[in-house]
């Protein structure tokens, strides 16, 4: 998923799109209401994830990632707290639902599985969701656990975190290419981009009930047909929040 679309290629994809239903006029331009957003009367910006992008200047851009200030495109500050995260497109039903930690993989909705040792006693999180503190284009489980849980993508661009006390990521793993903005959303920029797909459970990376969360790229897009792209919305925590003392 790029993140930034110019004016001009947009609105030639409107002029030309052949689409179903109730058409639309943008200044010249038709254009279907259900994958485009028509600003000021002429300027159209489609809608991804369920996202109507908006319009800054000659460019298209998502309000999870990017603000528009007196007519100038600019990232969103990162988040530098702890964080949770929500799936954010109003099209599917899992919309607003948690990103979820569970055997060592995120899932979305689902219950979040952790654990904590008896002899920690008070100090113990109450371990019931899924945090995430993010910086300079890694993530981590927010944990107590000495030594962390790495976020990574696996060979098939599944997330995972690396089991506590341990340090081992799979073959073919990627660990960077993360960013968590504040009021923003957490962004993969892995595969110049592409962002993020539901998958449900029976379709491609599905299974056990629950969604499965994709980082979408050029090397696995046509084995998701059956996935929906979705923005995960960051949920910032007061500094100084755990979420768990580890997650399993």
């Amino acid at each position: 998923m790029a993140l930034r679309w110019s004016f001009v290629s947009v609105a030639l994809l409107g002029i030309s799109a052949t689409v179903m239903g109730s058409l639309q006029t943008c200044g010249q331009a038709q254009y279907d209401p259900a994958q485009y957003v028509c600003w000021y009367n002429q300027f159209l910006c489609p809608v991804t994830a369920g996202e109507p992008l908006s319009y800054c200047s000659g460019a298209c851009y998502s309000k999870f990632m990017y603000t528009c200030t007196n007519n100038v495109l600019t990232l969103l500050p990162a988040v530098d707290s702890p964080f949770t995260l929500t799936v954010s497109n109003p099209n599917l039903s899992i919309n607003g639902k948690a990103v979820t930690a569970s055997g060592q993989h995120w899932y979305l909705g689902g219950q979040t599985s952790s654990y904590c040792p008896s002899q920690v006693g008070l100090a113990c999180p109450p371990g019931n969701i899924t945090a995430i503190v993010a910086s300079g284009g890694s993530a981590a489980m927010d944990v107590m656990v000495p030594g962390g849980q790495l976020v990574y993508l696996d060979a098939f661009w599944n997330v995972g975190y690396t089991q506590a006390h341990s340090a081992y990521i799979p073959p073919g793993s990627t660990t960077t290419g993360f960013a968590a903005y504040a009021a923003g959303g957490f962004i993969n920029l892995n595969g110049n981009g592409w962002g993020w797909v539901a998958c449900p459970p029976t379709a491609s990376g599905g299974g056990g009930g629950v969604w499965n969360l994709v980082a979408k790229n050029s090397t696995n897009t046509a084995s998701l047909n059956n996935c929906t792209p979705v923005n995960l919305k960051v949920n910032p925590l007061p500094q100084g929040t755990y979420g768990a003392w580890q997650y399993t």
